[in-house]
């Protein structure tokens, strides 16, 4: 269908300009040519040489971006006077038209042109990868039409480029969120050096959008923090010159800001692993019998103990978290809501551990092939679950040494340290059991097609027609036995509407018996690895769930405890969170992915 399809197009002028000597099969493969690399001897090498040529210089470029914003953010945290943050929106707002420019010139030319899309990437921009990057994106609109209303109220006291800026980034993200969801899969053959580069710009767009976004974060964090010492100690009240009014639009502008802020930084992590699979995949060739005809699709079917355990810590992970939002954001955190809230993670996290210990052992035991086609977004998985997987690993050795060498015998301090052992082992754990499981082949879903003939499914399916004509066959007789008297016509029809009523309750009694059956029969017939996988899978993906939930809105108890702050200083312990936190953060919602993948290949 792909091959005819792209017969009926019409030729472009790189198949023109070929001799008619070549093969007509060849006519749709265009080589990369790059003028470093023209006078190479083969065509083959040629357009190799050109591939990592392009993709050299597309990095560079990329590379050159971040290091020159950096600068720019960097000057505003350290000398706010030279270089103020309008400065720095100026900035991106600039890189931001030059994306918007390329990504409508690749939707409306590039994609368009003939032979510009022959592959399709399965693998890259799964439909939850997806998702995420039009929910997160949702979100980053709503925040930045909140900044946009409170700017405004205050515009007395702001600068116009803070209504100006989030204007430009609801147009950036509208129109970056509709590309990838239309073509995060494609593997482009035509224009590749100015695709890589238009890719790589956007990149690093994202990357400095989401620098920008934490160091907000955490000065904001950090005043939050000298302001309540400031109130320990002195009992002053910081007044400002530009504060919100006493006005209810004014307070949800300012709620809904600080609510929805979390999102857009996980918004710009996700535009960056989507768009790096699609550099990758520039110039790619697939080849036929790499491309999987049979698709595992999302089924909740064949899973209970899983969803069940994974709600249950969902629910009490909540409850921990209002709590801890309620007594921790005090003046004075209580030292009780510390102890619940690491005693919350000290149970939770053997749990996870033991299951991905059991389900990597299973992958052991499974005789599934591995999977060794080259998939760049599989690559890149792994990548970002090791590195993301860092920034909570090494907060957590920080907090070891900082508790061993002072009162490790401490109460509060005792749970710390196992909190972060457990932390530890967790991430470990869970990385293996989800990179063990990524590298596994898919199990094809014809072997559960076997099954579909299963005789006791049919023989309760030929129940229910039986049982139902027994109720018809009972209401045609109750119908010729009635009299022919006006009051006992009445009394026939109240007893007829009270059958149709009981009728009506057995029919759906009867619908809820086949779907209880044929879950109990697919559950059944599921292998006890396949089924111990399910449910591992699932109740690791409701854990990570709530474990990103935690810190994504306020539960920042490495920094409010006060305990490693003390030993290693205010200014090296928030570099230190600064630098570890929004990696877990990342680290727990990218889990949520990986886990998935896993759950439908098992």
């Amino acid at each position: 269908m792909l091959g005819s399809k792209a017969s009926r197009q019409k030729p472009c002028h790189h198949c023109k300009s070929r001799p008619a000597s070549a093969p007509p099969d060849t006519s749709t493969i265009h080589y990369e040519k790059f003028w470093l690399y023209r006078h190479c001897s083969s065509v083959q090498q040629r357009d190799r040489q050109a591939q990592k040529a392009g993709q050299l210089f597309s990095g560079l470029l990329a590379m050159n971006v971040v290091f020159l914003g950096s600068a720019f953010i960097s000057s505003v945290i350290f000398n706010h006077v030279a270089i103020t943050l309008a400065d720095v929106w100026i900035l991106l707002a600039i890189l931001k038209v030059f994306c918007l420019c390329w990504i409508t010139y690749y939707l409306l030319g590039t994609s368009r042109q003939p032979h510009a899309v022959l592959y399709r990437d399965s693998h890259a921009g799964p439909i939850w990868i997806r998702g995420s990057v039009l929910l997160f994106g949702t979100f980053s609109i709503l925040l930045n039409a909140f900044q946009i209303g409170y700017s405004s109220i205050l515009i007395h006291c702001k600068s116009r480029v803070e209504i100006v800026f989030p204007s430009i980034e609801i147009l950036f993200v509208c129109t970056q969120a509709f590309f990838l969801w239309h073509h995060s899969k494609d593997c482009i053959q035509v224009q590749h050096n100015i695709t890589r580069c238009g890719l790589m710009l956007t990149i690093a767009t994202n990357l400095l959008l989401w620098l920008l976004a934490v160091t907000n974060d955490t000065i904001h964090l950090e005043f939050e923090s000298q302001l309540r010492e400031v109130e320990q100690r002195f009992s002053g009240n910081e007044t400002t010159s530009c504060t919100c009014p006493n006005t209810t639009i004014c307070k949800v502008f300012q709620k809904g800001y600080i609510l929805l802020y979390p999102f857009n930084t996980e918004y710009c992590l996700v535009c960056c692993s989507v768009l790096y699979v699609m550099w990758k995949n520039v110039g790619r060739r697939i080849s036929h019998h790499h491309v999987s005809h049979v698709k595992p699709k999302f089924k909740l079917q064949g899973v209970v103990f899983g969803p069940l355990l994974g709600a249950t810590a969902v629910i009490i992970g909540i409850c921990v978290f209002m709590m801890y939002q309620i007594q921790a954001t005090g003046a004075a955190p209580n030292f009780q809501v510390f102890v619940m809230y690491y005693s919350y993670y000290i149970v939770l996290l053997p749990l996870m551990s033991v299951g991905a210990v059991i389900g990597t052992i299973i992958h052991a035991l499974e005789k599934r092939e591995l999977d060794t086609v080259k998939n760049p977004t599989r690559s890149l998985d792994v990548v970002l679950l090791m590195g993301a997987a860092l920034g909570q690993i090494g907060m957590s050795y920080f907090s070891i040494v900082a508790i061993v060498a002072t009162d490790p015998r401490d109460l509060l301090n005792s749970l710390i340290l196992s909190y972060s052992v457990l932390l530890i082992f967790q991430n470990i754990t869970q990385n293996v059991f989800i990179i063990d499981g990524l590298h596994r082949q898919p199990i094809v879903a014809a072997t559960e097609a076997r099954h579909t003939g299963h005789p006791g499914q049919h023989a309760a399916a030929s129940e229910l027609p039986g049982e139902e004509e027994n109720t018809t066959s009972t209401k045609q007789e109750h119908m010729q036995m009635s009299p022919g008297t006006e009051e006992e016509t009445k009394e026939e029809q109240n007893h007829e509407a009270s059958d149709q009523r009981r009728v009506s309750m057995l029919e759906l009694g009867e619908e809820i018996r086949k779907a209880s059956l044929s879950y109990i029969h697919s559950y059944s017939h599921l292998s006890w690895k396949r089924r111990a996988l399910k449910e591992i899978s699932f109740f690791l993906v409701l854990c990570n769930i709530i474990l990103w939930v935690m810190p994504t809105f306020g539960a920042h108890p490495v920094f409010e405890n006060g305990l490693e702050k003390a030993f290693y200083g205010y200014s090296t312990w928030f570099a230190i969170v600064n630098f570890g936190l929004p990696l877990s953060v990342f680290y727990r919602m990218h889990s949520v992915g990986g886990l998935l993948e896993v759950y439908v290949t098992a």
